[in-house]
């Protein structure tokens, strides 16, 4: 590890305020899908299309990002990534004056765009720019200010949305979203103009080659997909983001489903953000000093299974409140599973990333058959069963698929 990765904390901050960010746009979409629900008269399975439309860019944009960014560097790819989430923000005044679903849809495809390539160069920036052993204490740290910004984006946006009498025109309801995208435009735009001229955020190199020994023949690496502990790690990140999304996203809706009403149902996402909060500090209490970043992983997913059948087997506030326990499961599995999957990684590092990322996807396909389930059998709730096979893969990830290095 080179040495100007000591000195990290300045660096690290500028980063963090891009998670902020990153969070107060990606967890308003629960907001979106309960409002867009109601504005447009949708079924289950069409108000899931947010989160299809938000984080299907992701796989198709991944790879593309982790070549911009080659060109580019981690610092400009950032501030281009902010430049293209403002196109997306601006999307939703046309949309909202038009009073068009797949305008709104347009634009937070084009937001899930720019935070392609924003994730693709913040997350390895702070995996790499520490020691790797306490990647996950850093990406949880992230995580405080990603989620912090979910909570306050729900309870404001939320408040502006879903708060209140709601009008009987669909019209004057979607105009309010108006001014929050507007100002949330100009916020990233700034920003990005911020991080473009900062000084405090350096370049920071991958490892060297990568060259395994195996029975005493030294083998060089040639492709990215000679590592198995990537690819279960893709897969693993796939499952993991739908059971995030379902359990932070799904919420609102499951409230109002049981009888809850929209006023007090606005707020169940912000309990989901505020158990993975805990989860976070926790994490940053107990990694590495305590408890191993695999170790934590696994007890993450075993957490997430017994917690999802309560969820199923109760009911009423019960039942919402084991959803929202959920946040606390999923909490440290995103910091722990990155440093776990490009453990080795070397010169494929961006590239390792790239495909990372694309398992994001699973936040666009889980939450659309947890609606389509939803729908079909006429339960919310019985629709959760879905997350377990998604828990156990991540569980055996933590318990066999990152430990292997070759097929």
């Amino acid at each position: 590890m080179s040495s100007k990765n000591n000195n990290y904390l300045g660096p690290l901050i500028i980063v963090g305020v891009l998670f902020f960010v990153m969070g107060f746009v990606t967890w308003v979409n629960g907001t979106l899908i309960t409002f867009f629900k109601k504005a447009f008269s949708l079924d289950n399975t069409s108000s899931y299309l947010v989160t299809f439309a938000f984080f299907i860019s992701y796989t198709l944009m991944a790879l593309p990002s982790s070549w911009v960014l080659k060109k580019t560097g981690f610092k400009n790819g950032m501030s281009l990534g902010l430049i293209i989430m403002a196109v997306g923000t601006i999307v939703f005044i046309p949309a909202a004056e038009m009073a068009s679903y797949p305008l709104f849809l347009a634009g937070l495809f084009t937001i899930g765009i720019g935070l392609t390539l924003l994730q693709t160069a913040s997350n390895p920036y702070v995996t790499i720019l520490g020691p790797r052993e306490s990647a996950a204490q850093r990406i949880s740290i992230m995580g405080i200010a990603n989620k912090t910004a979910g909570i306050i984006s729900q309870v404001v946006i939320g408040g502006l949305l879903l708060a209140g009498v709601s009008s009987t025109d669909p019209k004057d309801e979607l105009d309010k979203v108006v001014f929050p995208y507007i100002v949330l435009t100009a916020v990233l735009v700034g920003l990005a103009l911020l991080i473009k001229m900062s000084k405090g955020l350096v370049e920071v190199s991958e490892e060297e080659d990568v060259v395994v020994a195996t029975n005493e023949i030294v083998v060089e690496k040639t492709s990215v997909f000679q590592f198995p502990n990537l690819v279960f790690g893709v897969i693993a990140l796939f499952c993991y983001v739908g059971v995030e999304v379902i359990a932070g996203d799904t919420i609102i809706n499951y409230g109002v489903s049981l009888g809850f009403a929209e006023e007090e149902a606005r707020l169940f996402g912000t309990y989901t953000l505020a158990a993975m909060m805990f989860g976070y500090v926790l994490g940053i209490i107990l990694i590495p000093k305590y408890v191993s970043q695999q170790s934590y992983l696994m007890f993450s997913a075993v957490v997430g299974v017994v917690v999802t059948i309560v969820a199923i087997m109760s009911s009423g506030f019960t039942s919402v409140l084991c959803i929202a326990v959920l946040g606390f499961a999923n909490s440290v599995i995103w910091p722990a599973l990155w440093p776990l999957a490009l453990s080795g990684l070397g010169k494929f590092t961006k590239t390792a990333s790239a495909l990372l990322i694309m398992g994001i996807s699973g936040g666009a396909i889980m939450p659309l058959i947890y609606g389509g389930i939803a729908d079909s059998i006429g339960s919310t709730q019985k629709a959760y069963w879905l997350m377990l096979p998604l828990y156990l893969f991540i569980l055996y990830f933590g318990l066999v698929g990152h430990k292997k290095k070759s097929w």
